[in-house]
């Protein structure tokens, strides 16, 4: 059996691959898979930069394949739908995180967990079931299975919606999980980056009082006149940590570089 090639696809594709390691993208002609009975084609209109692009483009995780097409935050406009699609139509708006694929029947795709599914598929930088190498969203087209793809919402503008496919539900997904989703409650966010100013936007919409964590005083304007938080802590100041000890209900930490909890 010959395994398929990505010249074999029909549909011709332009993106921003990189060819190495050096952290360089250049323009990309390659080709997306048709319209299969459960996919859906939708033309690419905004894909976020997430710190995970920037590893794989210059393999910092030591499994980058190239060329590699990054972009997993991406959002557009439903352009053509498989004949067994049952959730979307032609115009809608819809977007990708991170994965494409996965076995669907283990215990993890079965409890809606397909992220922990042995064989799941990444949106680039993977192979897919046919053999060929999966493309991210930077790019013009993108083709996924309905499972995969998530509506938008009309009033959501694209633009702003795209980060939400990762940096959003990476904070979203724990404020639900441990339960500090309920008004009243009161929820530290640790870093103003680009995930702990989501956090601080989604928990404020959620109703619950929210202390930002920084070792930036320069960061307060931003949390407390731009973002909503209720306060702000310097957490070089020992007075104002040890006066806050023990006052909020959980503490969601968004800081990756090493630092002392």
């Amino acid at each position: 059996m010959v395994t398929p090639t990505e010249q074999e696809h029909p549909k011709k594709a332009f993106g921003w691959a990189a060819r190495d390691s050096s952290g360089v993208l250049s323009p990309f002609k390659f080709s997306r898979r048709e319209t299969g009975e459960k996919d859906v084609t939708f033309k690419v209109l905004y894909c976020g930069v997430c710190h995970s692009d920037l590893h794989m483009v210059k393999n910092e995780w030591g499994f980058s394949t190239y060329p590699l097409v990054p972009g997993h935050e991406i959002v557009g406009v439903v352009t053509e739908v498989g004949s067994k699609v049952q959730k979307f139509s032609v115009g809608d708006k819809v977007g990708v995180g991170c994965m494409v694929g996965s076995c669907t029947s283990c215990d993890s795709c079965s409890n809606n967990l397909e992220n922990y599914c042995p064989k799941m598929i990444l949106t680039y930088g993977a192979k897919y079931i046919d053999g060929t190498t999966t493309y991210g969203g930077y790019s013009d087209t993108m083709v996924a299975d309905e499972h995969f793809v998530v509506r938008i919402p009309d009033n959501l503008p694209l633009d702003g919606a795209a980060p939400l496919l990762c940096a959003g539900i990476t904070t979203y997904s724990p404020l639900r999980y441990f339960g500090l989703d309920k008004p009243g409650m009161h929820v530290g966010v640790v870093g103003l980056g680009g995930l702990g100013h989501v956090a601080v936007k989604f928990a404020k919409a959620m109703g619950v009082k929210v202390t930002v964590i920084s070792t930036s005083p320069t960061k307060k304007e931003e949390a407390i006149e731009h973002l909503h938080a209720d306060s702000f802590l310097v957490s070089r100041d020992q007075d104002q940590m040890q006066a806050a000890t023990g006052t909020m209900d959980g503490i969601i930490d968004t800081v990756s570089a090493f630092h002392s909890l």
